[in-house]
């Protein structure tokens, strides 16, 4: 095939969320809340562990109490909030005011770290004349992100779940940023982190790309190799 256009996932394909332990931080101090280094790790581990960091690592168990909630995430930005807040509340927090200060921490361009490759990949695809679209699970808007980090202008399109009620893998999400673009799903190369939501472009013809979610210095030239492959 001839790739024409690309879209990138967001969270673990183009940034990576900060560290449990650094979200927290952030939050408390926000908060005014001073906790010591035992106390932080432990509730850091904790909230991983209920999942209730977005971008962070999933849930260990989903409560019974949660499971609509959590498999509907992303499908709006009251879902989004309901879903991971729902989690948060799991592990008892010494502030009620913790938990929405986590959730807005969340959504600060600050908590986000490009791949080390992202800025050369998105200016390669610019200069090239290649298009590109943002295809994202999630339930609100990364633009600032994308501002904060100067990548904002290496972006045509955002295709966001929330802004469109549905999630990935449905077909729609990637139909609908192909013709944002203005090409052929067959001429199309879609690259994210997870087969089960982004392995969802190749039912439209689209080639598909999988990178690992791994933290930042750990993964500094995968979006190149899966981009080099793809794209002559």
């Amino acid at each position: 095939m001839t790739v024409t256009g690309v879209l990138f996932d967001f969270s673990g394909t183009l940034f990576r969320i900060e560290s449990p332990t650094a979200w927290l931080r952030h939050a408390a101090a926000r908060r005014g809340l001073p906790l010591d280094d035992g106390e932080l790790t432990r509730l850091a581990a904790a909230l991983a562990a209920a999942g209730a960091q977005p971008g962070g690592p999933p849930p260990t168990a989903v409560p019974p109490r949660l499971t609509d909630a959590w498999a509907h995430r992303d499908r709006s930005a009251a879902e989004h909030r309901a879903a991971y807040l729902g989690l948060a509340r799991e592990v008892a927090l010494p502030d009620e005011g913790l938990y929405e200060a986590l959730y807005a921490r969340h959504m600060e361009p600050g908590a986000w770290l490009p791949y080390p490759d992202a800025p050369g990949v998105l200016a390669s695809l610019r200069e090239r004349g290649i298009p590109v679209a943002v295809v994202s699970n999630i339930g609100w808007d990364p633009r600032p992100v994308f501002r904060a980090h100067g990548l904002h202008a290496c972006v045509d399109a955002y295709v966001l779940s929330y802004e469109h009620g549905v999630q990935k893998p449905d077909a729609r999400l990637f139909r609908t940023a192909c013709r944002a673009i203005g090409r052929r799903p067959e001429d199309v190369l879609m690259v994210g982190d997870s087969a089960a939501a982004d392995g969802g472009a190749a039912a439209i013809g689209c080639a598909v790309r999988l990178v690992e979610h791994r933290p930042v210095a750990e993964r500094p030239d995968a979006l190149r190799r899966a981009v080099d492959r793809a794209v002559a």
